[in-house]
């Protein structure tokens, strides 16, 4: 979202210094508005390939430069012909909707590992959600336990047998906020 809208500042501003009277004042920015968003319309996206209104509508909307330009021809398409043209620009932008998912994928996986824990194993917990642990927090250990897993609820959350200051918390963990427990860390 932030490219776009430094894309759109950018043609602000371009427009801003040709629009300046003889004086050097410029014209109320808010009749800038509409031209700005109809340059952000039907300007060519780099994730797609395409412009928005094409995307949205089928058609890219005539500019005053296409009224300029004496040899364009006015094409009407047919209703089946219309139909086709988005069908093959939704097309286009599902294939660059799936690219760029699987890129996100493969960068996500590269770095992110499925958590190996099994039922009976010894975690710590964070302690970040928990404030009503006894002493000032500063003291306090980032994590608390061991605690023995009982049950593995999905990829991505277990169940612990809490005990201690712990034990009337929900024992439902999200794996992001439990590590291994290893004996030479207590």
């Amino acid at each position: 979202m932030i490219q776009p809208s430094e894309d759109m500042i950018r043609i602000l501003f371009a427009y801003r210094l040709e629009l300046k009277d003889s004086d050097g004042f410029t014209h109320d920015w808010c009749t800038l508005i509409p031209s700005l968003e109809m340059a952000y319309a039907t300007s060519i996206h780099s994730s797609t390939g395409k412009t928005p209104a094409m995307l949205e509508k089928g058609w890219n909307p005539r500019l005053p430069y296409d009224t300029i330009k004496k040899d364009l021809v006015d094409i009407n398409p047919t209703a089946s012909c219309f139909k086709l043209i988005l069908d093959k620009a939704r097309d286009h932008e599902n294939r660059c909707m799936q690219d760029s998912f699987k890129y996100a994928k493969e960068r996500w996986d590269k770095s992110h590992k499925p958590p190996n824990f099994k039922v009976g194993d010894l975690v710590l917990v964070s302690n970040l959600n928990f404030n009503n642990i006894k002493g000032p927090k500063k003291l306090k250990d980032s994590f608390a336990g061991p605690f023995m897993i009982k049950a593995l609820l999905g990829p991505h959350s277990v169940q612990l047998e809490l005990t201690g200051e712990l034990m009337n918390k929900h024992p439902t963990f999200p794996v992001s906020l439990i590590k291994p427990y290893s004996s030479s860390e207590k």
